[in-house]
């Protein structure tokens, strides 16, 4: 299935994504009842299989047509983060060959690990303000993970196996923030700079998650155009790894990290970073194209944050 939130009367609503439009689930139980039934996303993924099955029974059991209230056109949406609340964003730093080759360091050992904050959190189509405090703003597609059931201490056999699925990150980057101090922190964690969506897509439609192309265009242009199979540490090696030290939780959101073509690994003369009326779309297959508009940061009306 390929999940999504949307802001409806101003709280993020859950929808499901069909060949004939954007289910609006709370609206469709208002309308013809069912019971045990998750309405928000969070309730989906903490509920695991026996949520998504009742979810998807629901879904399968509807009339899904044009003129039917329930029914809605995805291009008139307000766009939500597909995960609203996870309990923890972990990220991984320098794990495609490539990236850490263009940046000229070394192939780390083991997972660099760093996190955000649900303040990054933000949708498709949302505008996002340049922070003041950066002149260095740079794009990441990334491949996001999304925990499905409590990890600890797995081993990679089964790790994929507490994934609930996968989604489309941005994970924007102020550079010179980034680089002030040892740790990358202040740099990733700027309101809005974790954009993702559209969809979150369950495991079972995305298939193997070390074959996926990435891709990102800013104004137009391809920056990035790579694959999950430069990583160098896989997604099971990762989940593994990182439940090893913290048990991950339902909705857990894990950032894998960005192949080549970050503006940060270009010649510096040629380095152009982010600003105010720039458009970024960053895609990864099977997921779906999730595009921001930046603005500066005094104009932002948050009441109207659609590109």
């Amino acid at each position: 299935m390929k999940l999504l939130t949307f802001v409806k009367d101003g709280m993020p609503s859950l929808g499901v994504k069909t060949t004939n439009g954007i289910v609006d689930v709370e609206a469709a139980l208002s309308s013809i009842g069912g019971d045990n039934i998750p309405s928000k996303v969070m309730e989906v993924i903490e509920g695991g299989l026996p949520a998504l099955s009742a979810l998807e029974s629901f879904v399968t059991g509807l009339e899904i047509s044009e003129g039917v209230p329930y029914v809605l056109d995805e291009n008139n949406i307000q766009w939500g983060p597909c995960v609203t609340h996870p309990n923890k964003i972990i990220c991984v730093g320098l794990n495609y060959r490539k990236h850490a080759d263009e940046t000229n360091a070394l192939y780390p050992e083991v997972p660099i690990l760093f996190n955000k904050f649900n303040n990054t959190l933000t949708g498709h189509h949302c505008q996002i303000a340049v922070p003041k405090v950066t002149e260095k703003l740079d794009y990441e597609v990334e491949l996001g993970v999304v925990i499905g059931t409590r990890a600890k201490d797995v081993s990679q056999d089964i790790a994929l196996d507490h994934v609930f699925g996968y989604c489309t990150v941005n994970d924007l980057s102020a550079r010179d923030l980034q680089l002030k101090t040892p740790q990358w922190l202040l740099g990733k964690t700027c309101d809005d700079f974790s954009p993702m969506g559209p969809y979150l897509v369950t495991a079972d439609e995305v298939g193997d998650p070390q074959n996926l192309r990435l891709k990102t265009i800013v104004n137009g242009e391809v920056r990035q155009n790579s694959t999950t199979a430069d990583m160098i540490f896989s997604v099971s090696e990762i989940v593994s790894y990182i439940s090893k030290h913290m048990t991950l939780v339902p909705g857990d959101i894990i950032l894998t990290g960005t192949p080549e073509g970050v503006v940060l690994g270009l010649p510096e003369e040629k380095q152009v970073y982010l600003k105010p009326g720039d458009v970024v779309t960053v895609e990864v297959e099977n997921l779906g194209a999730l595009t921001n508009r930046f603005v500066p940061e005094k104009v932002l009306d948050k009441e109207l944050n659609r590109v």
